[in-house]
């Protein structure tokens, strides 16, 4: 059964490398005009962030939230394209990790399945609603998003949350709990908030092995990003040199920590990824209020 989802998660990759790289050929053409934002993105830092934030995602830190905070601190591309370019760029590195982690540990093959199919549908959902948004709105959803991510990250580094049982599978209430949390968890993602977080302390308050979170989590990820991530190719509201750099940079990180470091003292990451998406969450808030402090106070047209 494992071969058959993996199978599945192949050709869903394979049709999103199909159609994203139409569309990037579309949008290469003389005729498709280029933003002034897209040119001024270089594709060497990009590579950088994709290979950095990547490996940490493989050792269980998450990539969304931290790569928002490098965006957003370094002015790379606008606000209102980072939930677009998330999803799109780390679609193919985490489905490397899903290859990776879904064959070699051991879960309950029916709770994997019903709680990668929910988190695909709130990703459908959740990017057909963000992708038209306008940019102060984004600003806050992904404001508002990080704080709470950042928050979860300190709980879990303070361990204010439960370590988890030895269950492999989930059934009864609790099964349809988790497959409830894992929509939301599917639709937030297209917000720019990372799944890793939510998922792994919904695993630990449920009762099941910690390490069984690591395949649903990035089986997840592997199978709602491409359908999240189409949404936003389809619609532009993405950079797509940040997304492709993200992507080539992202998988040999993935591959690095995978089989090569393995484990790391992470606690201080993980502390200077809390404080940097905190200050990310509030730069961004900033930013919407002061752009409606702007509106309110823009002359009005006189009347005819």
């Amino acid at each position: 059964m494992k071969t058959a989802l993996l199978a599945a998660l192949a050709v869903v990759s394979v049709i999103y490398i199909v159609v994203w790289t139409f569309y990037l050929r579309r949008s290469s053409q003389p005729a498709a005009p280029a933003s002034s934002s897209e040119g001024a993105v270089k594709l060497g830092p990009q590579l950088v962030i994709g290979f950095f934030t990547n490996l940490l995602d493989t050792l269980g830190i998450g990539s969304f939230a931290l790569t928002s905070s490098m965006y957003k601190l370094l002015h790379a591309i606008p606000d209102d394209q980072i939930p677009g370019t998330l999803n799109v760029g780390h679609a193919l590195p985490t489905v490397v990790e899903a290859f990776i982690f879904v064959a070699v540990i051991a879960v309950d093959f029916r709770t994997l399945i019903l709680m990668i199919a929910a988190a695909i549908l709130g990703a459908w959902f959740g990017a057909g609603i963000v992708s038209g948004w306008p940019k102060q709105r984004i600003q806050i959803g992904l404001g508002l998003a990080l704080f709470v991510a950042a928050l979860l990250m300190l709980g879990s580094i303070l361990k204010m949350f439960p370590v988890g049982g030895d269950a492999l599978g989930l059934s009864g209430t609790k099964l349809w709990i988790a497959v409830g949390c894992n929509f939301m968890f599917g639709a937030f993602m297209q917000l720019g908030v990372g799944l890793y977080a939510p998922c792994m302390i919904l695993i630990y308050l449920l009762g099941m092995n910690p390490r069984s979170a690591f395949p649903i989590m990035m089986g997840s990820c592997a199978f709602l990003m491409p359908v999240g991530g189409y949404r936003f190719i389809r619609t532009g509201r993405y950079s797509p040199k940040a997304a492709l750099g993200l992507a080539i940079g992202g998988i040999p990180g993935v591959l690095l920590a995978a089989y090569a470091i393995k484990q790391l003292p992470l606690t201080y990451v993980r502390w200077i990824v809390v404080f940097a998406v905190l200050y990310t969450s509030v730069m961004l808030l900033r930013s919407a209020a002061e752009k409606n402090a702007a509106a309110a106070t823009a002359p009005q047209p006189a009347p005819e």
